[in-house]
Formats: structure tokens, sequence, C-alpha cells
């Protein structure tokens, strides 16, 4: 009878070995999983949620793992319309208390999304082992290279608005005034008797003239670096920057129809609400927010980006379809505080984009009916498809 004790108590033993292994194991993960990068992705929820305290526009984080297990956590963080779609009681619960705001989603690996959820855990902070102190003078020398940087960005800006929008008037004038001057020696005063000069000076003319005339018609229409002022002073660096809102949150229409949209202004609220002072522009800007709610009639924000009215554009085709980010075509606009057009989206610009940008052709729902391009594909024919391989540079696709 004693040989069964015996061996339960080694039993015993093992596993009690192994628990504090394991114990000590996952405590450093733990402590590990409180990374700075965890404190960088968490921005994106904090525009949204506190960890603790008040609620903003979704609710606070803390004891979340007391509510949800993980796999849910991964599904909801990664696309929450689709979990509140599927019916999932506790996902429509969320999405009804919360004025039917969907919570964007997050392209994040399940390793990030614990390493978030350990931050949360542990109050908002980084583990000890990360933080560095940073000396005084140091901080002020990083923040003073932050401003003159953000200065130097605003000095090119400039720079580029004031050559790209620089006239060829005074080159033109000048340039015909000798043509003229040329042609009435030759044919009247013969002051040079050199034909050679007059021909030479006239070729010379006649090319610097048609290349001016051709650049001016071609920039016709055309607004690349219009930065025009918006009646409310708004910063993309603050929010898409520094605030990590995503893109689709404000112009939500972006991949579902051919304009982005522009919010309407109970959207700013979602987070003004709460968010009544900037700390650039203190509290006149948003209360400009509040005059428009009241009054009823909409903030008129003026469009930057604009194509000639012959010309068909769909978001949804580039954002959804073609699966392009939106710098590609609008710039940098997350370290812009007025918004600037930077590319000329002319023709040819579109041509050449289309030619170079490789179609995220597989396991793309949008592309199936061109079964001729997957089999090239399959059997190794081509290596990848690009824009104008389906039609990207068909004239019909963009001009009705």
């Amino acid at each position: 009878m004693m040989i069964p004790i015996v061996t339960l108590s080694g039993n015993f033993k093992s596993l009690i070995a192994c628990s504090i292994i394991a114990f000590f194991v996952l405590s450093g993960v733990q402590t590990k999983a409180q990374t700075p990068e965890a404190e960088k992705n968490f921005q994106a929820c904090k525009v949204c949620h506190n960890i603790s305290g008040p609620k903003l526009i979704g609710p606070s984080l803390s004891g979340i793992l007391e509510r949800r297990d993980k796999a849910w956590i991964y599904k909801f963080v990664r696309n929450s319309t689709e979990v509140v779609q599927s019916g999932d009681a506790y996902a429509v619960k969320i999405f009804e208390e919360n004025n039917k705001i969907p919570m964007p989603p997050h392209n994040l690996t399940d390793a990030q999304i614990d390493d978030i959820l350990a931050f949360i855990n542990n109050g908002g902070k980084v583990a000890a082992e990360y933080i560095v102190a940073v000396p005084e003078n140091e901080a002020e020398k990083l923040e003073k290279e932050m401003v003159a940087e953000r200065e130097l960005l605003a000095e090119k800006q400039a720079d580029m608005k004031r050559d790209a929008n620089r006239s060829f008037g005074t080159t033109f004038y000048i340039t015909l005034a000798i043509l003229l001057i040329v042609l009435i020696d030759l044919f009247g005063t013969k002051i040079i008797k050199a034909k050679f000069v007059h021909t030479t000076v006239i070729l010379i003319s006649l090319f610097v003239i048609g290349e001016i005339m051709y650049k001016e018609a071609a920039a016709l229409g055309r607004q690349q670096y219009y930065q025009p002022d918006q009646p409310i002073w708004f910063s993309h660096k603050v929010h898409a920057d520094q605030n990590k809102i995503d893109c689709l949150y404000c112009h939500s229409t972006a991949e579902e129809s051919k304009y982005a949209g522009v919010p309407p202004t109970n959207v700013c609220l979602n987070c003004h609400s709460v968010v009544r002072q900037g700390k650039i522009t203190g509290t006149t800007e948003i209360a400009k927010i509040y005059q428009a709610i009241e009054t009823g009639k909409p903030v008129e924000w003026i469009k930057v980006h604009n194509l000639p009215d012959h010309v068909f554009f769909s978001h949804a085709q580039h954002v959804k379809a073609g699966k392009l980010a939106c710098a590609q075509c609008h710039g940098d606009v997350n370290t812009m505080n007025v918004v600037m057009q930077v590319n000329d989206l002319s023709m040819g610009w579109c041509i050449d984009c289309h030619r170079k940008t490789e179609v995220q052709f597989a396991d793309n729902t949008f592309y199936q009916a061109y079964k001729e391009l997957h089999e090239k594909v399959k059997s190794g024919e081509i290596k990848k498809v690009t824009a104008d391989m389906v039609g990207g540079t068909d004239c019909m696709k963009c001009h009705y």
C-alpha cells in the first residue's frame, strides 16, 4: 500500500517543480511584454479608450481580460465590425452602448495584442527594465530638434509651392521681344549681316516659346501644391500621426464609394465632446465645431485634391480592391498640419503608376474574372500582375 503513496508523492513533486518553472518563465514573459512597442501601439487605442477612469468614446480597458478571453479580443481588435455582424451578444452590446460607432480595424499580431494587454494590466506603464532616464538637457535638445524638423518641413513645402506656381510670363515676354527684334532686323534694318545668327536666334526663341506654351497648357486645371486655408484649422499631423487615428475612421466611405468622404460634425464630437482644448489652437478652433452643431450649418471644408470633370476615379477601386495606402496618392498627410496636394495627379502620373504598381492579384475576389492571367501566374509565365494588365491604361476606364 505504501508504493502508490510514494509514486503519488513523486508525481506531486514533479508537478510542483514544473509549476514553479512555468511561473518564472511566464513571469519573465509578462515583464518583457510591457515593451516600448506596446506603448507605441497603444496610442491608437488611447484615442477612444482610457485604461481606467472616465469612459471616452469606448469603454475603459482596465480588467478587459476578466471580461473576455484573448481569442475574442484578437478577433475584435482586428475586425470589430465582423464580430458585431456575427451576432456576438457581448460585441453587439458594446456596439449599442457606444452609439453604434465601430472600432476601426487594427492590423496587429497576437503577440502585439498580448503586449498591449500586458501594458494595460501594468496600468499603462512600460516594464521598468525598458525605462531609460533621459537627462533634462537631452530632452530639451530632442524637443528643439523636433521643432526644427517641423519648421524645415514647412519651409520645404513653401519652396515647393512657390517653385511650382512660378510663372513663365517674364521669360515668355523677353523671348518674344528678342524674336520680334531679330525679325525686324532680318527684314528691315539689316544691322546684323550674318543670316545664320537670325536663323539661330529665331529657332531658339520658337523652341523656348513653344515649351512654355506647352507647359502652361498642360498645367491648365492642375493644382499641384494647392494648399487652401480651411474654415477650421485642422492638423492631420496631430490627428493621424500623434493620436494614430485611422484614415478610415473619418473618411469612412473610402472603401465603398467613389469619394473618401468628409466626416460629419458628429464624428468630430466623438472625441471633441471630451477634448475641448488643443495644445496648439486652444479653444477657438474646437469651438467652431460646436457652433456648426448649434446653428445646424455644416462646416464648409475646401476640397484639396481635384480632378477634371471628364475623369472617373473611384476610391473604392483603389483602396479596397487595389489595397493602396492613402499616402501613395496623397503623400505623407500624417506629417502635414495643413494638407497640400503633393502630386500633380496628371494623366501621365496615373499611367506611370498603373504601369509600375503590382496588383494584389492572389486571393482577391475583385480580380477573379481574369482567369487567363491567373493561369499565367500559376504556370510561371508571368511573375506579377500590374494595373495596366487589367485595363489600367485603357482610355474608357477613366474617361466616360
